[in-house]
């Protein structure tokens, strides 16, 4: 049985060992997350922060006394999920008996959450980076403990699922295996509601996209952080990781729709991925959602040996892959991240380029985008800003382009 334990942060007492801090990690008053609680003052601490539930570990520290009482949170509660959310009507396509809840009826402006979104991210990659070190030294990790941060991800898209997911695309070579776990966690948590999942697939999807990739630790760094493209033989190794990284939440305890996304999210509908080569009756939901989510944060993000593609000509390309993912859960992920996903180069009717700046509100076709460029003149002109879903619009988006073909570069400027 595991030793870390949910606990109400009211019952927290001097000797026992602080593991994780529940609630809100964007303002406890700790530089760290783990030690030993030694002093009153720094349990009075946590409680003037209004921090509500804390994660404990018995084996370094005093346990709890008298067992679990009632009122005391579920290891795998999930506040997150249950933020109420608005009603807006969205032309979804949710599983049969569910009903989507647009993921672009956000309730905090982009701007407003961009700094929110950042702190996640450097949380989460500290996290992350934290469970690879633990399974590298022969230690387990422990599902619950991530509940906490997956909290965050899910209010963070709540409130502008655009604001996170534009956050965690830009990450560097040294950054990707650990910030691909938040962008993975936020693309299923936004995907699931899309689907109309229920709170528990929710929770699940959430919690195992940001797990999905731990078998990496298991990689030699060698494979893992080559700076080009890996050999066949290199390639063998790495698709180890899927059954590396299943085993490892197995053993950790995790519940088995997070063990399955991470042992088959590299699985294919017409049975050509891996590691068990399964067809489209045998892959679960949730694998199916994350090998969408996993393929789409991958290839818009930058590689050590390629370019990243533009998030429409990713949507275009990934759509053309017969066979890979289930049609069904691919369409409902293009409505939960946009046609047109913010940082989209776009092409204009009126013979201007433009970049997507903010998701339409009412339709897929109809983003605000930021003009920046004159096909006519062939250079860059005065940047405006232009909704075109406003009735006075008369513009519109013919299609995407590909920034490398026109070697604009930094183009994160415009809409970051």
């Amino acid at each position: 049985m595991s030793s870390i334990r949910c606990i109400p942060a009211a019952r927290l007492q001097v000797g026992m060992y602080l593991y994780k801090i529940g609630g809100s990690w964007l303002q406890h008053p700790f530089l760290r997350n783990s030690f030993l609680l030694t002093d009153e003052d720094d349990v009075r601490r946590i409680l003037d922060a209004g921090i509500e539930s804390v994660w404990i570990d018995e084996s370094k520290g005093a346990p709890l006394p008298d067992g679990n009482p009632a009122g005391e949170p579920n290891d795998t509660s999930f506040s997150g999920a249950a933020v109420e959310l608005p009603d807006a009507a969205v032309d979804a396509d949710p599983l049969p008996g569910r009903r989507a809840v647009p993921v672009a009826a956000g309730t905090v402006a982009l701007a407003a959450e961009l700094e929110r979104a950042r702190n996640i991210c450097l949380i989460g990659k500290q996290q992350i980076q934290e469970m690879f070190g633990e399974l590298r030294l022969g230690n387990t990790v422990c599902q619950q403990t991530v509940v906490p941060l997956v909290e965050e991800i899910a209010a963070s898209v709540w409130r502008n699922p655009v604001a996170l997911l534009s956050v965690a695309r830009l990450k560097s070579h040294d950054d990707y295996s650990y910030l691909h776990s938040v962008a993975v966690s936020a693309l299923m948590l936004a995907l699931a509601r899309q689907l109309g999942l229920d709170e528990e697939q929710t929770r699940l999807a959430g919690i195992g996209g940001l797990m999905h990739d731990l078998g990496k630790a298991f990689m030699p760094l060698e494979v893992l952080n080559k700076p080009g493209k890996l050999t066949d033989e290199e390639f063998a190794i790495m698709k180890t990781h899927s059954a590396a990284g299943a085993q490892a939440l197995r053993e950790g305890g995790a519940e088995p729709g997070v063990v399955d996304i991470a042992l088959s999210h590299h699985e294919r509908m017409d049975g050509r991925g891996y590691p068990h080569a399964l067809k489209e009756p045998e892959i679960s939901l949730l694998a199916r959602m994350g090998a969408v989510c996993d393929v789409y944060d991958a290839v818009t993000s930058i590689r050590p040996y390629k370019r990243p593609w533009d998030p429409a000509v990713a949507m275009r390309e990934m759509a053309r892959w017969d066979g890979h993912f289930d049609k069904r859960v691919f369409n409902a992920f293009v409505k939960s991240v946009g046609i047109y996903p913010l940082g989209a180069l776009v092409r204009l009717a009126s013979g201007h380029l433009a970049v997507v700046v903010e998701p339409g509100a009412d339709s897929l076709l109809k983003p605000k985008v930021r003009v920046f460029y004159s096909l006519r003149s062939r250079e860059k002109i005065l940047v405006r800003t232009l909704d075109l879903a406003d009735p006075g619009c008369t513009d519109s988006i013919v299609g995407p382009e590909n920034p490398e073909q026109w070697g604009f570069a930094n183009l994160e400027a415009l809409w970051l």
